[in-house]
């Protein structure tokens, strides 16, 4: 029972790239902010509202899942560390610290990977039922922190329609592929595995 428990607190990164120097885990950490920034550059601006559509989210939740909350919720302080010293990261290659009207979008990216790495430590990456619920869970703690953000500047009703509403199909279609990604390689892993089993 005890090895079931840690069996299932190990993350995609730790079972297919199982080497534990610090070294390494700050690669992976590096590796995942630039994944969510090379998916910010997938951007299509929206004429009536300031938030932007991209494919950050879909990394959000991948970077979270498989490198489980702390060095996933690092990856994103990572990445919103590289926008804000000018690197052109954020969405459609801009920069700059989370203080403008998307600002709480980016906090939440933090929050969301913590949340969905910890799902995933407890094996809720593994079917796609659970993953979907997982991921489902990071979307709402990004919009939990960007919807009230986001009223700061045009007000609690405008909030809703210009920072939730657009998203929500877009979001979801992204949030399916994220919840297919990680049962698939945990499938995948587990054939290679056992095909190197049946050799011995």
């Amino acid at each position: 029972m005890a090895t079931t428990a840690i069996e299932s607190r190990r993350t995609l990164a730790d079972t297919l790239l199982p080497w534990k120097s610090l070294a390494f885990q700050l690669i992976l950490v590096f590796a995942g902010s630039l994944l969510v920034a090379l998916l910010a550059q997938v951007a299509i601006p929206l004429p009536f509202t300031p938030v932007p559509l991209t494919g950050q989210t879909y990394g959000v939740l991948l970077v979270g899942a498989a490198l489980g909350s702390k060095r996933g919720a690092a990856s994103l302080l990572l990445y919103i560390l590289e926008g804000g010293l000018g690197l052109p990261f954020l969405a459609a290659g801009k920069s700059g610290w989370p203080a403008g009207p998307t600002g709480g979008y980016l906090i939440g990216f933090v929050a969301a990977a913590f949340a969905v790495g910890w799902l995933a430590e407890r094996g809720w990456d593994r079917r796609f039922g659970n993953a979907v619920l997982a991921m489902l869970i990071g979307e709402a703690v990004i919009y939990v922190f960007g919807v009230p953000w986001l009223a700061a500047f045009v007000g609690i009703n405008d909030s809703i329609s210009l920072g939730l509403l657009p998203f929500i199909p877009g979001d979801a279609v992204k949030l399916l592929i994220a919840a297919a990604t990680l049962p698939i390689a945990w499938r995948l892993l587990g054939k290679k595995n056992a095909g190197k089993t049946d050799r011995r």
